[in-house]
C-alpha cells in the first residue's frame, strides 16, 4: 500500500526572510505589507477580466450572435480549465518556488488576454478563455499561498480581509472599466485592459516578493489534473445542454462520464503518494466545514451574479458603464468594512462559526431582496447588493482563513489550490445550474423559439409582447435568485455547525493535555 504524502517527512522551506526562525514561531517578513500590496496588484488581473466579461455578455451576444450556451461556456471554460489545474499550480508552486510560479502566471495570463481581445468567433474566444485559465490557476494559488508565508498566524486574518477586500475591488472596477471601454472601444478591449495591469504586476513581484518553497514538494499530479478537468467539464456540460437540447442522448452521457472519471480521479487521489487532493485533509472537521461551505456559497452567488448583470441591461434597460455602476455598491461595501478593519473585528468578537453563519445569512437576504423586489426598479436591487457586500466582507474572509490555517504551513500552495477549485467548481456549477434554471422557466412562459433573451426580443412583434418577454425573464431571475439564496444559506449553516463542532473538539482535546 502507498504511502499518504500526509505522512511525508516535515519539508524544510527555502532560507528566505519568511521563514521560521529556531524556536519554531513563525516570524512575518520586514515588508510584508508591501508585499501584500504587490500581490494584490497581481490578483487584480484576474479579478478584472472575470468581472468585464460580466458586463460584456450583451455585447457579445449582438456582435458575436453567441447564444446563451456559448456565453456560459466563454464564462465555464476558463473556470473548468482553472479548476482542473489549481491543485496541480499549488503543488508546483510549493516544489519549484511560489514566486517563480507567480510570474509564470503572469506572463501566461496576459498572453490569453491578448488572444481573447483578437479573436475572431465565438469558439476562438472560449478557446482563448481556457488559455486564460492555466495562468488564472497560478495566480490564484501563490497569491494567498505568500500571503500565508510572510504573515504571522495572528496577522493572517487581517491580511486575508485586506486580500478578499480587494477582490471585491476588483469587482468593483471590472464592471467600471469594462462599461467604459465598450462605450468608447469594440469588446475586444476588455480583454486587452489586462496587458499593461499584468506587466506592472510582473514587474513589481520580480522587485519586491521574496520567493519561498518546500525543498521536498511534491510531485505535481498530471494525471489528477486531467482526470478533474474532464470529469467537472463533462459535469457542466450536462447541466447547460439538458435544459436545451433534453435529458437525454448525449446529456446522459456526459453526466455518465462525468460520474466515471471523478470516481475514478478519487479512487486515483487516495492511492497515489502524491495526491492533488489529500484524502487526509478531510479527516479535520474543520477543512471539511470550510470547504462544504464554499462550494455552496460559491454556487449561489456565482450563478445569482452572472445572471444579475443580465437583468440590469436586458431588462432595466441600462447600458454596460451604468449596469457597472449599479453593481459597485456590493464591492464598495466589503472594501469599505475590510479596509477600514470593521469586518476584522466584528468577525474576531463572533468568533469563526458565527461569523460565516452571519455573513451567509445576511448574503442569502441579499438575494431573496433583488428576487422579490424586481417590481420595484433598481431600489431592491441596491438594497440586495448591500447586504451580500455586507456578508461578504464577514463571511468570505474568516471562511478562506479557516481552509489555510488547516494544511500545514509548507504546503500552502495546495491549500490555496483547494480552495481555489472548489470555489471556481462552485462558481462554474452555479451559473451552469441556475442559468439552467432560468433558461427553462423563461421558455416554459415565452412560446418564442429563440436561443437569448435578445433573440426573443428581435422576434417580438409588438410592445406587448416585447413586455411579456422581459416578464418571463423577470420570472425566471427569481426563481433562480431564490434557488442560490438558499444554496448559500445551506452552506453557512453547514460550514457554521462543523467548525463549531471542531472548535469543541479542539477545547476538549487541550483540555484533556492540561489535566493530564
Amino acid at each position: 500500500m502507498t504511502t499518504s504524502s500526509r505522512e511525508q517527512p516535515a519539508a524544510a522551506p527555502d532560507p528566505s526572510p519568511d521563514s521560521a526562525p529556531a524556536d519554531g514561531a513563525p516570524r512575518g517578513h520586514a515588508r510584508r505589507w508591501l508585499i501584500l500590496g504587490v500581490i494584490c496588484l497581481a490578483q487584480l488581473t484576474v479579478l478584472l477580466d472575470n468581472t468585464v466579461l460580466n458586463v460584456a455578455i450583451p455585447s457579445l451576444t449582438r456582435e458575436m450572435n453567441a447564444s446563451t450556451t456559448d456565453i456560459q461556456w466563454m464564462i465555464n471554460a476558463y473556470s473548468l480549465v482553472q479548476s482542473g489545474l489549481l491543485l496541480s499550480a499549488g503543488n508546483a508552486a510549493d516544489r519549484y518556488g511560489r514566486r517563480k510560479m507567480l510570474i509564470v502566471g503572469l506572463a501566461l495570463f496576459g498572453a490569453g488576454s491578448l488572444a481573447a481581445g483578437l479573436a475572431q468567433s465565438s469558439g476562438q474566444l472560449i478557446a482563448a478563455r481556457a488559455g486564460m485559465g492555466v495562468g488564472g490557476a497560478l495566480l490564484l494559488t501563490t497569491t494567498l499561498a505568500v500571503v500565508m508565508q510572510i504573515f504571522t498566524p495572528e496577522e493572517q486574518p487581517k491580511a486575508i480581509g485586506i486580500w478578499s477586500a480587494v477582490n471585491s475591488l476588483g469587482f468593483a472596477a471590472g464592471p467600471l472599466v469594462g462599461g467604459f471601454m465598450l462605450n468608447h472601444f469594440w469588446w475586444g478591449s476588455i480583454f486587452l485592459i489586462n496587458l499593461p495591469v499584468a506587466a506592472l504586476a510582473l514587474a513589481a513581484v520580480a522587485a519586491y516578493v521574496p520567493e519561498s518553497r518546500n525543498r521536498q514538494g511534491d510531485r505535481p499530479d498530471l494525471v489528477g489534473a486531467v482526470l478533474s478537468t474532464i470529469g467537472m467539464t463533462a459535469l457542466v456540460y450536462a447541466i447547460i445542454s439538458g435544459p436545451e437540447h433534453g435529458w437525454t442522448s448525449g446529456t446522459v452521457t456526459s453526466a455518465g462520464t462525468a460520474a466515471v472519471v471523478l470516481g475514478v480521479f478519487a479512487y486515483w487521489e487516495s492511492r497515489i503518494p502524491y495526491p492533488m487532493l489529500d484524502p487526509h485533509f478531510f479527516r479535520n472537521r474543520r477543512f471539511t466545514g470550510a470547504v462544504g461551505g464554499l462550494v455552496l456559497i460559491t454556487f449561489g452567488m456565482g450563478g445569482a451574479l452572472f445572471l444579475l448583470t443580465q437583468y440590469l441591461q436586458f431588462v432595466l434597460g441600462y447600458g454596460p458603464l451604468e449596469a457597472g455602476l449599479r453593481t459597485a455598491p456590493m464591492a464598495l461595501t466589503v472594501v469599505a468594512l475590510n479596509f477600514t478593519g470593521v469586518g476584522t473585528k466584528w468577525s474576531a468578537k463572533m468568533g469563526t462559526p458565527l461569523s460565516i453563519a452571519v455573513g451567509m445569512g445576511l448574503m442569502a437576504a441579499g438575494l431573496v431582496s433583488i428576487a422579490t423586489l424586481t417590481g420595484h426598479g433598481y431600489s431592491g436591487t441596491l438594497l440586495g447588493l448591500v447586504l451580500i457586500g455586507a456578508g461578504t466582507a464577514i463571511g468570505s474572509p474568516v471562511m478562506a482563513h479557516a481552509v489555510m490555517s488547516s494544511v500545514p504551513r509548507e504546503k500552502a500552495g495546495v491549500g490555496a489550490g483547494i480552495n481555489g477549485t472548489l470555489a471556481e467548481f462552485g462558481n462554474g456549477l452555479g451559473v451552469a445550474v441556475l442559468g439552467a434554471v432560468l433558461n427553462a422557466r423563461f421558455a416554459a412562459l415565452v412560446p418564442v423559439a429563440a436561443a437569448s433573451l435578445p433573440a426573443a426580443l428581435a422576434a417580438a412583434g409588438s410592445d406587448r409582447e416585447r413586455a411579456e418577454i422581459t416578464g418571463a425573464f423577470s420570472s425566471g431571475l427569481e426563481t433562480s435568485l431564490l434557488v442560490g439564496s438558499v444554496a448559500v444559506l445551506l452552506g453557512g449553516l453547514l460550514a457554521a455547525s462543523l467548525l463549531r463542532r471542531a472548535d469543541r473538539a479542539d477545547a476538549r482535546a487541550a483540555q484533556g493535555r492540561a489535566d493530564a
